[in-house]
């Protein structure tokens, strides 16, 4: 069924500046200068194909805004946005943790951010069904005081923070999927009950210090946070496994309001920053039961949050899949990799990665019913 779908993009994304690195260390010595791999290639292709395979009109515009300095301190601190507001006058420079970027970079964050905080207001207030925001740069490491991971500010964070101050939000479910940890939302509100954050990540790959299973909240939040660490190597039958056994009975039992996903694409099998084995399919297959999901607790209501994801072939392929089950449109634009990626081996279910799933299953039971 056809949907008001909200969507996201903003030319500017693609003038982030991320300079020069050899995939995501700066070079130097004998590190050749290079593209550093958060680039703007996965997402402007992405962008583009959205629009040449005609999805684009068929999506609702949301249009993005410059996240404001009142906005950002609801979680950034003033030292922190000072350091980069100075930076970003200048030449740029690193955020804090493998996270460069150049003139008139904190602007290009805000407005990453505000587009968060837009779309996610779009969707609460039900002028579009559900949603997707292709910002750039991503949000999911950034830490209150530095930036971390290619991420500047936490743009997720940010949103939920603004729908639960201006909106009364009192139940919101963050699904992450990147291949990495989702840890600015798990740090963020590891102490409350008022933020469900589920996240299904490559075990230590990035902040390899983060993300381990006994990591479940802590006081009011005790329960809330769950982290489903699948080993590398992990593929389609894995992670639907892991929706099936851990995410869904988690969202059905806490119950929320609004669903948010920080939707990396760094779990597909063509990325250089993961060891996964999804493919476009994969994608297509958990937007479909997390869609399901938000139909029967929250009328729908779903916003996706653009994360990592550094094959530019792959990317927009993967990306496509899950805007058209959102927007209930296909196009003709099919994937030309899967035919190729869907058959290998790795996408079968083993042992060991059954069981970190049924660990994280066992935690469901802690989420509190009662909010």
């Amino acid at each position: 069924m056809k949907k008001r779908s909200g969507y996201v993009w903003h030319e500017r994304y693609g003038w982030h500046d991320t300079g020069r690195g050899v995939t995501f260390l700066p070079w130097g010595d004998y590190l050749q200068p290079h593209e550093h791999v958060e680039s703007a290639d996965s997402k402007r292709r992405f962008a583009d194909l959205v629009a040449v395979s005609g999805l684009r009109d068929e999506l609702v515009e949301i249009r993005p805004r410059l996240a404001s300095e009142a906005e950002l301190l609801r979680f950034h601190t003033p030292a922190y946005l000072e350091r980069l507001r100075t930076a970003s006058l200048g030449g740029g420079g690193d955020a804090g943790e493998l996270t460069p970027f150049g003139h008139g970079g904190y602007d290009t964050a805000r407005l990453s951010a505000g587009a968060c905080i837009e779309l996610l207001e779009a969707v609460w207030q039900g002028r579009v069904d559900n949603g997707y925001a292709l910002n750039r740069p991503p949000g999911h490491h950034a830490e209150a005081d530095k930036g971390k991971g290619f991420c500047l500010l936490a743009n997720g964070v940010l949103a939920i923070k603004h729908l639960q101050a201006l909106h009364g939000a009192r139940r919101v479910a963050v699904v992450d999927w990147d291949v990495h940890h989702g840890n600015s939302a798990q740090g963020a509100f590891y102490g409350e009950s008022s933020v469900l954050t589920i996240s299904i990540h490559q075990d230590r790959n990035f902040p390899p210090d983060s993300g381990h299973l006994h990591e479940n909240g802590s006081g009011a939040g005790l329960g809330c946070n769950l982290n489903i660490p699948l080993p590398a190597g992990s593929g389609h039958e894995a992670y639907l496994l892991a929706f099936d056994r851990v995410v869904l009975p988690a969202l059905a039992r806490y119950r929320p309001e609004i669903i948010v996903v920080h939707s990396g694409f760094d779990a597909s099998v063509n990325d250089p920053l993961g060891r996964m084995m999804l493919h476009s399919d994969s994608y297509r297959a958990m937007t479909q039961r997390l869609m399901a999901a938000a139909d029967t607790l929250c009328a729908g209501k779903l916003a996706m949050f653009h994360e990592g994801g550094y094959s530019a072939a792959y990317v927009p392929f993967c990306g496509l899949a899950v805007l058209e089950e959102l927007a209930g449109v296909r196009t003709a634009a099919a994937d030309p990799f899967l035919p190729f990626y869907r058959d290998y081996p790795g996408q079968l279910l083993l042992p060991h990665q059954q069981a970190v799933i049924e660990q994280a299953a066992a935690l469901v039971e802690r989420i509190p019913t009662t909010h």
